[in-house]
């Protein structure tokens, strides 16, 4: 078993580093340091996100806004576990996994990534169908299309600058803040909600319940952080800025989930409107948007399932080549990486081939990964949790009791409501 050597400054040092700078070399410093946190909580507010809060705003009001705030405080303690390992380290999740526990348990580590990636790329282009469907073009043209360009940009052209015009277009989804204002919700309600947690136990309320927590926490952002923060070269110096960063995107994720949520329950939730189809999500825009309000989701949906379209696959390819030591590069020719380049396009064609099923669900496809997401992350909190206590690995950077038990509580949270879930699940079928 290979280790890291542990570092030689303690984290109190390096938080005096950046102390003793002036405040405007703190804030050039941030701005250079900041991007994986912001970027990652940005790409996971992506077609499957939206159709999980809108679905759990739809379905049942204010009532989960609960898990939300307890969920932006897990995310923020966990992705910071990701940025610290890598930071420290120099080395992703997957290459970790790999030194510390071996093979087989590496093998099992991607295989629920891959599982967890697979359905999510499904709904990524099921974001492009159902965007481009409200525009009134089918799904048989734009869907192939769009995992065309996606491969084409990723692999042959300057994907970074595609990153930076997606992103932008995806910051239509931050109109869900107006929208929960104008909406006029009632914010008693949406008080109670957010403070008083409720259960009912029934198989659709653990489904979203579930889906809630398995859209804000992914296994794969958790992966992908870790790795843009080795891609960005950051080190022990820039770890303090690099926390800040990802603070700030667990929080703004949130706050778009949390007005996501609030303006569906005040508007098709209160009215008894259902939510079936990703037309009617985007209705919910209408005390921003009126007559625009479907083309203005649109809009944001395609940007952002474009987004995960490219990020998924790519990222996920990368986890798994660094996981068992494959080539690794989109620079490099297919025959020197045929691993890595097989991974990213195998996901597209399945993503592709399963939206283009006639009469799939659009709505349903959003969702389960969600779901699946959920019932996964447990397998990897517990490796991260394992890597970032080890001493041999991160040295004096291990957790403190604080964070060991936010992060143990969000993992054993987990882990009893996919058991209560799948119990439900079970008895609901044998009462057929």
């Amino acid at each position: 078993m290979n280790t890291t050597k542990p570092p030689e400054r303690s984290m109190a040092a390096a938080r005096t580093v950046v102390a003793r700078m002036s405040g405007w070399q703190r804030l050039m410093l941030f701005l250079a340091v900041m991007g994986p946190g912001l970027i990652t909580s940005v790409v996971d507010n992506d077609a499957t996100g939206i159709a999980g809060y809108a679905i759990a705003g739809t379905r049942f009001g204010y009532s989960l806004l609960w898990v939300l705030i307890l969920t932006t405080l897990a995310l923020a303690v966990i992705q910071e576990m990701g940025a610290r390992l890598g930071s420290i380290t120099g080395k992703g999740l997957a290459d970790l996994i790999r030194e510390r526990f071996g093979v087989r348990i590496t093998a099992l580590a991607m295989l629920v990534l891959l599982i967890a990636n697979s359905t999510t790329v499904v709904a990524e282009f099921a974001g492009v169908a159902g965007a481009s469907e409200i525009f009134g073009v089918s799904r048989y043209i734009t869907v192939p299309i769009a995992g065309l360009v996606v491969f084409t940009v990723v692999v042959y052209g300057s994907y970074r600058r595609v990153e930076v015009v997606l992103l932008a277009g995806s910051l239509v989804f931050l109109t869900y803040i107006v929208t929960g204002f104008l909406a006029r919700p009632e914010w008693g309600a949406v008080a109670r909600g957010s403070l008083v947690p409720t259960f009912d136990f029934t198989l659709p309320y653990f489904t979203i319940l579930i889906g809630l927590i398995g859209t804000t926490i992914t296994p794969w952002m958790l992966f992908y952080l870790q790795s843009t923060v080795v891609d960005k070269g950051l080190g022990e110096r820039e770890y303090a800025l690099e926390r800040l960063d990802v603070y700030s995107g667990s929080v703004i994720l949130n706050v778009v989930a949390f007005f996501i949520v609030v303006t569906t329950a005040a508007t098709l939730f209160a009215h008894g409107e259902p939510a079936d189809t990703v037309t009617d999500v985007a209705r919910s825009l209408r005390p921003l948007a009126g007559d625009f309000a479907e083309r203005l989701f649109a809009i944001g949906l395609l940007n952002a399932s474009l987004m995960a379209a490219a990020v998924l696959p790519l990222s996920t390819a990368y986890a798994v080549c660094e996981a068992f030591g494959w080539e690794r590069s989109v620079d490099r020719p297919a025959r020197e990486a045929p691993a890595f380049f097989g991974l990213f396009a195998g996901l597209i064609l399945i993503g592709l081939a399963t939206v283009l099923i006639p009469g799939v669900p659009l709505l349903v496809l959003l969702f389960l990964p969600n779901v699946v997401g959920g019932i996964l992350l447990p397998v990897v909190l517990i490796l991260m949790l394992k890597l970032v206590n080890d001493r041999r690995i991160v040295g004096q950077w291990v957790n403190s009791r604080r964070q060991n038990a936010v992060a143990l509580g969000a993992t054993i949270a987990v882990s009893a409501l996919t058991v209560a879930y799948l119990a439900i699940a079970i008895l609901s079928v044998t009462n057929l």
